[in-house]
């Protein structure tokens, strides 16, 4: 019984990106070069080695681009310049060609729905006249009420909180509202204008003219804006909400699809989409569309045998109709680490259930860290991989306040602890003032979030040695993915298993088999043991781990 798709018979060879393992760097936290506490390209740049052994096809970079770093770079000031605490232009050029050199591409990070408030045409916006062609590009309203001292509409922030500011005149009275669906550092543009369509396709072009392999598109599916900006209501027919996922979106994507394929070696779009519906999630997903989106259902789920199996079925569902590669991701920058999420009574993610002081048992949490990342490895697919989850790094939970810079925390009056823990400096060393992150530490400058005290423990050269370690499984793992025959094509099919098991096939001879269960379990008949999250011991894995065997062909 097949449950993904299947185009193994093509002729023609399979495109890169349709298997690729994609790793996300988060720049500011990846390594420092200079030594001023904030990662940077350099800092990238020397760590290709560590990237290519780790056995990754490309890399996604989060913004890297000139912004006032309000929302982690997803405030984008010029988008054809470098973050100053980034480098430079040129470094980004030498950083894409030499990982190139390497065999690994370079995805850019495209922020449409949004500038920052320091973007020149922001600036211009606010120094004109309202109803001014400066004005045009963003949504700029009237306030309701006798003085205008209500906004526009009661539209709730992805980031809680309202999402208008309102401005000040010349003179210094009350102005205009101005719309941000998330911080008021980031006004949204209003895609019905021609410049704001024409601006992006120049910097796309700007990019892929640089060696960009492709682009992931950040809030993709929020562009487009109903320019009567009627109230959210609890029901919207599709295609219709106010702000979100509308019908006339989709214009800009085939678009951006034609200048991507106009290439000689065709650029690839990756679509952050948030939708719950998953008909409406692979409109995006059509063959001029995107080639490939996150698949947010899995990143998400709880971890248990059901949820992950509906999981995985619905997904080959979906992506099967549009002839698009399913992607399996684990986490990103926004999300609760596994081995963090995973150790915790409700293991799901909900942004809206974030809250300080949920109990975590590591240990457990780990473990299933371990299985988790074999079972996504063994799917068919696109792997995502977040920096830092090769390290099995937690969540960092007791940064201080005053340390947090995340607005989501900021919004919700500190309820919320935000996305930072997952943005700690990574690990290098096993000791040292930064444990390796920067590469002068006798310069003294702290890293942007503190790391803990046990952070060396985790770092590279502390496990790059150790068999056990969850950096040797991610790169015996990737090694296995990038070789077994069985791994390379999109035939899957699942294999009668217990109940506590979820087990599949891939090609003729290789099975995987995760136990959800607390005690160890048979494994099936098998030939040998490729790879293990845990010891196997008399046939039986483990609870909370999961194993790829060598199993007779059908």
């Amino acid at each position: 019984m097949h449950s993904g798709p299947s185009n193994e018979a093509d002729e023609q060879p399979t495109p890169w990106w349709r298997g690729a393992v994609i790793y996300q760097v988060y720049p500011r936290s990846f390594a420092d070069a200079n030594g001023d506490g904030t990662g940077d390209l350099e800092g990238v740049r020397s760590r290709l080695p560590y990237l290519a052994e780790l056995g990754v096809d490309a890399l996604w970079f989060t913004p890297w681009y000139r912004s006032p770093q309000a929302d982690g770079g997803y405030d984008v000031a010029d988008y054809r310049d470098i973050d100053p605490a980034f480098g430079t232009l040129a470094d980004a050029e030498r950083l894409i060609a030499d990982a190139a050199s390497l065999g690994i591409r370079t995805v850019v990070d495209i922020v449409p729905n949004h500038v920052s408030a320091d973007h020149p045409w922001f600036a211009e916006a606010l120094a004109a006249e309202p109803g001014s062609p400066a004005r045009e590009r963003f949504w700029f309203r009237d306030g309701l009420g006798e003085d205008g001292e209500v906004a526009p509409t009661a539209w709730t922030s992805s980031f809680s909180g309202p999402t208008w500011t309102r401005t000040a005149n010349p003179d210094g009275t009350p102005g205009q509202w101005y719309l941000h669906l998330f911080d008021a550092a980031q006004p949204d543009l209003n895609w019905n204008h021609p410049e704001v369509v024409a601006e992006h396709e120049a910097v796309l072009r700007f990019w892929y003219d640089r060696g960009a392999a492709g682009v992931r598109i950040d809030s993709a599916s929020m562009l487009a804006k109903d320019p009567e900006l009627p109230e959210v209501e609890a029901h919207h027919e599709p295609g219709t909400h106010p702000h979100l996922d509308r019908d006339e979106v989709h214009d800009v994507y085939r678009r951006w699809r034609k200048i991507a394929d106009s290439y000689e070696d065709p650029r690839v779009l990756i679509g952050e989409v948030w939708l719950p519906q998953i008909e409406r999630f692979v409109r995006y997903l059509r063959d001029d569309e995107m080639h490939m989106a996150f698949n947010f259902d899995f990143m998400t789920a709880p971890w248990t045998r059901e949820a992950i199996r509906s999981s995985i079925a619905a997904t080959f569902a979906a992506h099967e109709s549009v002839d698009a590669p399913p992607t399996w991701v684990l986490s990103n920058h926004d999300i609760t680490r596994p081995v963090t999420r995973y150790g915790r009574a409700e293991t799901s993610f909900d942004f809206a259930a974030k809250r300080f002081g949920v109990p975590t048992d590591l240990a457990l949490g780990t473990r299933r860290a371990r299985a988790a990342a074999l079972l996504t490895a063994a799917l068919p697919g696109v792997l995502y991989v977040y920096q830092g989850d090769e390290l099995g790094l937690p969540e960092v939970e007791d940064l201080p306040d005053a340390a947090r810079q995340d607005p989501m925390h900021r919004r919700s009056g500190g309820t919320d602890p935000g996305r930072d823990g997952c943005r700690v400096p990574l690990p290098w060393t096993e000791d040292g003032p930064s444990h390796g992150f920067s590469a002068h530490n006798d310069s003294g400058a702290d890293p942007w979030l503190p790391q803990p005290p046990d952070w060396g423990a985790y770092a590279v050269e502390a496990q790059q040695g150790d068999p056990d370690s969850m950096l040797s499984l991610y790169r015996e793992a990737l090694r296995l993915r990038r070789t077994e025959p069985a791994l390379q094509g999109t035939g899957f099919a699942w294999r009668e298993s217990g109940p506590e098991l979820l087990a599949f096939r891939r090609g003729e001879d290789l099975t995987c088999v995760v136990n959800f269960g607390d005690a160890p379990a048979a494994l099936p008949e098998h030939a040998a043991v490729l790879i293990s999250s845990a010891a196997i011991q008399g046939g039986r894995l483990p609870g909370e781990a999961a194993a790829w065997l060598r199993t007779d062909p059908f």
